[in-house]
């Protein structure tokens, strides 16, 4: 293994440490000017107060958007990883590699195509299939854009599994769903769990193609977060903003700690 000198790996901790707040910064600018005592954005904040998490959680609007996501969220992540994992076993059991790489490509396609595209196609798409603002509309929508995520990390999953595990069991007279579901699912599981954390993000946090189809009836917390910008700018905008923050950074780090518990088991 290469050793760095120690004021070498000093320096690129400095580095390390300068990007991340250079990335960082900006995003974490919300979470005080949503205490502000001002009815206006205002940086620095002169007086700190609770009143727009008081408006924000007092709002059926707001709190209405704010389930709908989550609902939204869970549904898409419960499809995505279910739909990710049958491709990744597909891809698994392909003999031609160029054949898989293509498919890889295929289904990573979305994380690489702007969204402004995907949007457009699937409203022209829900446009004649009357699925604009429904439920069913905005899982299958998202699930487009995580499914690519759940692929990457339950590939990832089987990469690290040992397959001889699978004929052990199989010579022992183990029926091949016998064998899946109790020797390759146990050790795929922190893949499919991070996938599925990271689909729930993804369509939490999806604002482009939401914008598209939506309706009075059924918006996400994103979607209006985007219209009340158009409206007003009070700062019950910055504590849905820290909301959204708080939910997927927990969510985040919480898949990166099971998934670093899993491998250390």
């Amino acid at each position: 293994m290469l050793k760095t000198h120690p004021v070498t790996r000093a320096a690129l901790w400095t580095v390390a440490a300068l990007v991340s707040v250079w990335l960082i910064a900006p995003t974490l600018i919300v979470i005080p000017l949503s205490f502000t005592d001002k009815a206006s954005l205002v940086f620095p904040p002169t007086g700190w107060s609770l009143r727009w998490y008081e408006s924000f959680f007092s709002n059926a609007q707001w709190v209405g958007a704010l389930w709908n996501s989550i609902l939204i969220g869970l549904l898409v992540a419960l499809l995505a990883t279910v739909l990710g994992l049958l491709a990744a076993m597909g891809l698994r059991s392909l003999v031609n590699r160029k054949l898989a790489g293509a498919l890889t490509i295929g289904l990573l396609a979305p994380m690489v195509v702007p969204g402004i595209v995907v949007a457009i196609g699937v409203y022209a798409v829900y446009l004649k299939a009357g699925l604009l603002g429904t439920l069913p509309g905005f899982v299958f929508a998202h699930t487009v854009l995580a499914l690519p995520f759940t692929v990457v990390a339950i590939t990832a999953g089987f990469s690290n599994f040992d397959e001889r595990l699978e004929l052990a069991a199989q010579s022992l007279g183990a029926p091949p769903v016998q064998t899946f579901l109790k020797v390759t699912l146990p050790n795929i599981m922190p893949g499919m769990v991070s996938g599925a954390l990271f689909a729930f993000v993804t369509s939490f946090d999806e604002v482009m193609v939401s914008l598209f189809i939506k309706s009075p009836y059924l918006e996400t917390l994103p979607v209006l977060m985007y219209a009340s910008v158009t409206r007003d700018t009070d700062p019950t905008l910055a504590a849905a903003a820290t909301v959204i923050l708080v939910l997927t950074t927990a969510i985040v780090i919480g898949a990166l700690v099971f998934t670093g518990r899993k491998k250390r088991a």
